[in-house]
């Protein structure tokens, strides 16, 4: 994807995360996307391989009928074998530069990233996009640490890639992040474990326009 197109694809991007949910995790997606999600990334722990790359299928064609990316947390195999869009690593996981020469350079690569020093490596290495984070408190990644928003407001004057807040983040507290510089937020628990995903949704993006 161009650079542009990778940038209008950040202003609500939805992690999953099937605990939250009731139904069809294929089923809440395309519901978080008829509501106004821009991006879906695919985050899965406790599936085997093949069922991880079978859901990858599944939420692909999903993605693709809306014209927006889905890209795969961690695994490059799962990616590949997809042929996702792109992937999402963190600090703990591969180098950013290493996955960049197995993905190729036409796949969107995704890098959580908590310092300056740590977003300026990522850009440098060939990230497209810095998730940024935990920026408030998650009770969806136990081991987050958190980012407080001036070093969030740093991070983004440091690069030139978009740059997306995650962590904790829903309606009650969104505007707090408001002249911070990003260009979207990453979301799990607003929108996976809210009875109306659409109206969620709705809602947040009505937020987003507002930041």
């Amino acid at each position: 994807m161009k650079k542009d197109e990778i940038k209008q694809a950040m202003p609500l991007y939805l992690v999953t995360d099937r605990r939250w949910l009731k139904e069809p995790l294929s089923e809440a997606v395309e519901k978080a996307i008829q509501g106004g999600v821009t991006c879906i990334q695919l985050r899965e722990k406790h599936l085997s391989q093949e069922e991880f790359i079978n859901e990858g299928k599944t939420l692909l064609n999903i993605c693709h009928q809306y014209h927006i990316p889905l890209i795969i947390n961690d695994d490059i195999d799962v990616m590949l074998e997809v042929d996702a869009d792109g992937i999402h690593v963190g600090q703990n996981d591969m180098d950013a530069k290493t996955v960049r020469k197995m993905i190729g350079s036409d796949k969107i690569l995704g890098v959580s990233v908590r310092t300056v020093d740590q977003a300026l490596k990522a850009q440098d290495n060939g990230a497209d996009y810095l998730g940024v984070g935990s920026v408030f408190v998650t009770h969806t990644k136990d081991d987050a640490k958190h980012v407080d928003i001036q070093t969030l407001k740093v991070i983004c004057q440091s690069v030139d890639i978009p740059v997306i807040a995650i962590g904790g983040i829903g309606q009650d507290n969104i505007l707090e992040l408001q002249q911070s510089g990003i260009d979207g937020v990453a979301v799990v628990s607003a929108i996976m474990a809210q009875d109306d995903i659409v109206k969620a949704s709705q809602d947040l993006k009505r937020l987003v326009k507002q930041l």
